[in-house]
């Protein structure tokens, strides 16, 4: 068996499920999802650090058994309001794919990425000697 299409079996009956009201729990969760399939895994992300430590993220992954189970939940689950916020819900294989799309278009923007870092480099140096100045005429 080749263990590429097992991890793409997976992430087509993973969702991505996005703009959770902070209220909604992880029970809360499965709870509106189960009735769709058998929930294998759930991913209920936090705030590991920052003054945001301990509160959710507002989004989650749900794994189903089946793609179609994935694929029903998604369909009748995305765009619902839940706490007074749409729901977005995606499978995570397309999740990815957005993302290494978005990867391609900031690579070729890297040269003006690197123009911009080194911009505020020389900002900041110059902004290092100002103050410096300042503290020389204070102090002399």
């Amino acid at each position: 068996m080749d263990p590429n299409n097992a991890l793409d079996d997976k992430s087509e009956s993973r969702l991505y499920v996005g703009n959770l009201d902070l209220r909604i729990s992880e029970a809360a969760l499965i709870k509106m999802f189960s009735s769709f399939g058998k929930i294998v895994a759930e991913d209920f992300l936090w705030h590991t650090r920052g003054p945001k430590r301990g509160e959710p993220r507002g989004y989650a992954f749900v794994q189903f058994s089946t793609k179609e189970e994935a694929v029903l939940a998604k369909e009748k689950m995305h765009g619902r309001l839940v706490c007074g916020r749409p729901l977005v819900v995606r499978l995570a294989s397309e999740t990815s794919e957005t993302s290494k799309s978005n990867f391609v278009a900031s690579s070729s923007a890297q040269m003006s990425k690197s123009a911009k870092i080194a911009a505020i480099k020389n900002k900041l140096k110059a902004m290092e000697e100002e103050s410096q100045n300042s503290k020389r005429q204070k102090n002399g």
